[in-house]
């Protein structure tokens, strides 16, 4: 039997946007992914124009993503999409989320996961009546040495996790001339955002990643969120403290008026035996750090890794992997759970290392329980969680 490319679709993401190609990059990293289909822009004309330089056929590019999942849904199973990117701003996702999963299509989408935490909520009550697949791209969990640093806290080489310290900064948003560009437009704006820039863009990738790596939820939080910026309506800066439910301890520093930082994010997790030290600008390098042994330069491609970080090295040891490379094993592993479920295979041994419904939970309760943190006097806040639906349709938080 000859193998087939899984078909896409993809709404957002046309001529002028920015994480639209990067999607693209890293689904075709593989050569698993055809793009088949897309709704490009609100712009009929625009979403026409996009596809046309993605060399899409006039009839399958389409004028709303309504109408891209009804025609869809109507081709024959060998042609149609089996699964949409969704690279819009945030408060598009829901929308499109829900009526691509209503109409039986898996789903990939950019974070934060919705616009707010109610949305989540009703994403997971949705796909419990569904047969379909979700995932998020969480990318900085495709790096192959922070699932080797999974690897090693999970194994107890650091012993006790006592103390965890991420920080993404970048220095984009240092200047009110900078808020000029479509990117900076509607990140900013909280009709289009949600509550919150800075968390909602960066902040929630280091809580995710300190909680991928930690194997233990962020329980509770003190956060101040503000602008430096003068007459902004949304947070660029951020300083939370976090409390893990295994105990340990936690600092989460994000920014994006950091000054010449580009994508500054770090990860340092201690242990009651070793420390781990990963830094996003050198990814094939992970310190451990033993208290009573000398430190331990870890390199992606060199020696035996966990099984985990060897599936996602793609290189041999020297040659540099990187962001799109980190992207790319996200979309491989969802790539690879579409596989095993269409075949009623449900032992799909990457299936646990994709970001799903969980992580977009977790993510949307991080960013509105920082905000409200930093909004009142009190000094620690429980994370929200997503327990059950009352009568009136308000999620209930534990």
């Amino acid at each position: 039997m000859v193998k087939e490319k899984v078909r896409m679709g993809m709404v957002g993401g046309g001529i002028g946007a920015f994480i639209g190609a990067v999607h693209r990059l890293a689904a075709n990293l593989d050569g698993d992914i055809e793009l088949v289909c897309g709704a490009f822009s609100s712009d009929a004309e625009r979403s026409q124009q996009s596809g046309a330089e993605l060399y899409l056929s006039q009839q399958r590019c389409y004028a709303s993503y309504q109408e891209m999942f009804a025609a869809e849904a109507k081709l024959p199973a060998s042609q149609r999409m089996q699964f949409v990117a969704i690279v819009t701003p945030n408060h598009l996702h829901f929308p499109v989320a829900s009526e691509a999963i209503k109409n039986g299509f898996h789903v990939i989408s950019d974070k934060p996961a919705t616009f707010d935490f109610n949305e989540a909520a009703a994403l997971a009550e949705l796909l419990d009546k569904h047969d379909v697949l979700y995932a998020l791209t969480h990318t900085y969990t495709g790096y192959p040495m922070i699932k080797q640093a999974q690897h090693l806290v999970a194994n107890g080489t650091l012993g006790d996790i006592t103390k965890v310290v991420v920080e993404y900064s970048q220095g984009w948003l240092a200047s009110a001339d900078d808020e000029q560009s479509k990117q900076a437009a509607w990140r900013l704006d909280p009709k289009y955002a949600g509550v919150s820039c800075c968390v909602g863009d960066i902040g929630v990738h280091a809580a995710n990643l300190a909680e991928y790596v930690c194997q233990s939820l962020i329980e509770s939080i003190c956060a101040d969120l503000g602008s430096v910026v003068p007459d902004r309506q949304l947070d660029d800066d951020a300083a939370i403290l976090l409390r893990f439910e295994n105990g340990a301890r936690g600092v989460l520093l994000s920014s994006q008026i950091a000054s010449g930082d580009e994508n500054n994010l770090r990860l340092r997790v201690h242990g009651t035996e070793a420390s781990l030290d990963w830094y996003q600008l050198e990814p094939n390098s992970l310190w451990l750090k033993h208290r009573n042994a000398p430190a331990q330069l870890l390199r992606t491609g060199v020696g035996e890794l966990s099984p985990n970080a060897m599936r996602a090295i793609r290189t041999p040891a020297g040659h540099p992997e990187g962001y799109i490379e980190a992207f790319a094993n996200i979309y491989r592993n969802f790539t690879g759970q579409i596989r095993s479920f269409e075949m009623g295979d449900a032992s799909d041994n990457l299936k646990h290392d994709v970001p799903g419904i969980d992580e977009a939970l977790r993510g949307m309760a991080f960013i509105e329980s920082a905000v409200e943190a930093s909004q009142s006097d009190q000094k620690w806040h429980k994370v929200k969680r997503h327990t059950s639906v009352n009568s009136n349709g308000d999620y209930q938080n534990a």
